[in-house]
């Protein structure tokens, strides 16, 4: 009786030790599979290579819009991509998303969907954002909010020779309608978490 009351006991203890290792084990794979946060050097580098875009960008638009609004509409169409490219560099890319397209070639990836969906949801909310994108990728995006520049050629009232140019060139345009204070779209980042050094290492 003794003997068979000790390989009860101890059979029980390993069967309670089998299932706290297993315990154990499962929190840890759980941790694993959790994303880190974005470190905070992630969104600092991808505002630094957004803000050269904005400046030439508006600079490029301002200029524009001294001419004319076709004008204008030319800058979006032709000047923009290359002035997003020369942004760009290595594992970087910049660019502009929204709900409401001109520019086909424009069209939200998911992640830039949800955050767009995120500021719409809340007025109140134009904080830069960092995203997670899988493995060591990231994306950020900053709002664009109307100002009373844009609505020349994203407001209510189009200019009828303005419209039809837009017609023409966009048949499928969704970017007007806006008033100044709306959320346009949003200037978005993807780039690494440990960017590569000049030699290709990281």
């Amino acid at each position: 009786m003794r003997l068979a009351a000790w390989v009860s006991e101890r059979m029980r203890t390993r069967r309670v030790a089998l299932l706290a290792l297993s315990i154990c084990l499962g929190a840890a794979s759980c941790a694993a599979k959790t994303p880190e946060p974005p470190a905070p050097a992630v969104a600092e580098r991808a505002a630094t290579a957004l803000a050269p875009f904005k400046a030439d960008l508006m600079q490029a638009l301002q200029a524009g819009l001294a001419e004319s609004p076709l004008a204008a509409v030319r800058v979006c169409r032709i000047d923009a991509p290359t002035i997003a490219a020369r942004a760009g560099s290595g594992d970087l890319r910049v660019g502009r998303s929204s709900h409401r397209l001109r520019n086909p070639d424009n069209a939200p990836d998911p992640w830039m969907q949800s955050v767009i969906d995120a500021y719409r949801a809340n007025r109140e909310d134009r904080q830069p954002r960092t995203v997670s994108l899988g493995g060591d990728r990231y994306g950020y995006a900053e709002p664009i909010v109307m100002q009373p520049m844009c609505t020349t050629c994203h407001g209510k009232v189009l200019a009828p020779d303005l419209q039809a140019a837009i017609a023409a060139l966009y048949p499928a345009d969704q970017a007007t309608g806006f008033a100044v204070g709306d959320l346009r779209g949003i200037f978005w980042v993807t780039l690494d978490g440990t960017p590569a050094t000049a030699g290709g290492s990281r």
